[in-house]
């Protein structure tokens, strides 16, 4: 059986592997004037990484994990999860704003023809780009301060012993 540190160290890699894939394809949507639909699928390409590389360790590890030693939880485990499952629920209201873009404009055929002003596609676009805002800001934010939580984690529970 492998050792629970490997799994542990295996786990915090693969969730700091997915930190340039989220950065890099929140920054191609930052620096690109007009969103085309290369530009879109270029940008949900990294994204789709980075989520995976989150999520996988998480589902597949973390939260079976985190029921088995519920009785044993630590203050830091409790703050962990609750960065985590934040950031998750701000994704969640970011992809309500994302569903409703992306419907108006293939409706608009606005991926076809970029010169279409997006705030002009729909009335309540500029309310479906602030809630995504709002919502990929809160991830990244939330998830940075998990990520934190769980590095220390990984170094108080894992590596810390071995030393």
């Amino acid at each position: 059986m492998v050792d629970e540190s490997v799994i542990a160290a295996a786990a915090g890699l693969s969730v700091t592997a997915s930190l340039p894939f989220l950065l890099y394809g929140a920054w191609i949507m930052i620096d690109t004037e007009t969103v085309t639909w290369t530009v879109l699928m270029r940008h949900l390409r990294y994204i789709a990484v980075g989520l995976v590389l989150t999520t996988v360790p998480i589902v597949g590890w973390m939260i079976p994990r985190l029921f088995v030693d519920l009785i044993n939880l630590s203050g830091i485990a409790v703050i962990h999860a609750f960065f985590g499952v934040q950031a998750y629920a701000l994704l969640a209201f970011a992809l309500t704003g994302i569903v409703r873009i992306l419907q108006a404009k293939r409706n608009a055929d606005a991926y076809e023809d970029p010169s279409v002003d997006i705030d002009e596609i729909h009335e309540d676009m500029g309310h479906w780009r602030s809630r995504l805002r709002a919502g990929v800001a809160g991830f990244m934010v939330l998830w940075l301060c998990a990520w934190v939580t769980g590095l220390y984690r990984l170094y108080s529970l894992h590596l810390a012993p071995l030393l």
